[in-house]
């Protein structure tokens, strides 16, 4: 008699918590998951507005592969993704070197180089634009000549513009990926760099032997987060170039836009789409499966 009460406080208890995530849940339901699933049915269709669409199977699947620019495109995206996942898990790692410690002074120093992880892309991306001002007068052409360099066309050169991009992109990506490498230094036990520091062991050692391994999983979070932003970079690309000079700079996000808003090619674009969120669940299983690996190890 006393386990039915007590059975049904627990169940009555164990609903309270979904009661107040459902309305994050309905939101999430309503304007991002069945907008996903739309767009991959559509992506087997010819969309029509207005007349009716018809079914064209893998049709836009094989446009989508047989097009060059999207082929372009795809080298475009993958450079930025390999080059951006690398720099800014490079720079928020030391970063996060420097800035890590009990001192109230870095607590002013974290947040003042946090801001460009709070600040809206686009804003980002316009001020960077500006920085980049291709004469004399530009903010970083002035610096440069005071070397003897330049002026330099950082987003009006094809060979340029793509790299010029992924500063970008680190810049922005950086402090992210320091607050995570923070919060993992808080895990590492400070009486083993007491110890090493007795048996002789130089800063370099101390890192290499201590504070990379105790990170490990937060590596593998890092490079997951940042690859995937990688993949999924837009807008400032979109802000800066557009996609171009000549389509130097047109990343696999940029191409869908096109397709889907400039050229009306719904279908097609959906198609990307669908690829891009693929590419993105097997690199997070890919590095999920690589992470649970290394733990199983003795």
């Amino acid at each position: 008699m006393k386990r039915g009460p007590r059975g049904r406080r627990l169940t009555a208890s164990a609903w309270v918590p979904w009661l107040f995530v459902a309305p994050a849940l309905l939101l999430f339901v309503v304007f991002k998951y069945l907008p996903m699933a739309k767009g991959v049915q559509l992506s087997f269709y010819d969309v029509r507005p207005f007349l009716g669409n018809l079914w064209v199977g893998l049709a836009n699947y094989r446009s989508v592969f047989g097009d060059p620019q999207f082929q372009a495109a795809l080298g475009h995206t993958v450079l930025l993704a390999v080059g951006g996942t690398i720099g800014s898990v490079i720079v928020g790692f030391f970063l996060a070197l420097l800035l890590e410690g009990p001192a109230r002074s870095l607590w002013f120093m974290r947040s003042a180089v946090f801001l460009p992880v709070v600040t809206a892309t686009a804003v980002v991306g316009e001020i960077w634009r500006l920085l980049y001002y291709p004469t004399s007068a530009g903010f970083l052409n002035t610096i440069l000549s005071f070397l003897g360099i330049g002026p330099l066309h950082y987003l009006d050169h094809t060979g340029s513009a793509i790299w010029s991009v992924m500063a970008v992109t680190v810049w922005t990506g950086g402090p992210y990926n320091m607050v995570i490498v923070l919060a993992g230094l808080t895990q590492v036990d400070r009486g083993l760099y007491e110890a090493a520091a007795l048996d002789g062991a130089n800063t370099w050692q101390r890192l290499r032997h201590i504070t990379l391994p105790a990170l490990r999983p937060v590596v593998t979070i890092l490079l997951t987060l940042a690859a995937i932003r990688g993949f999924r970079t837009f807008t400032e690309v979109y802000v800066l170039t557009g996609g171009g000079p000549a389509g130097s700079t047109d990343v696999w996000m940029t191409r869908i836009y096109q397709l889907g808003f400039t050229r009306n090619e719904i279908g097609v674009a959906s198609a990307a789409a669908t690829l891009l969120f693929l590419v993105t669940v097997c690199l997070t299983v890919t590095m999920q499966w690589y992470q649970r690996r290394k733990e199983a190890r003795p």
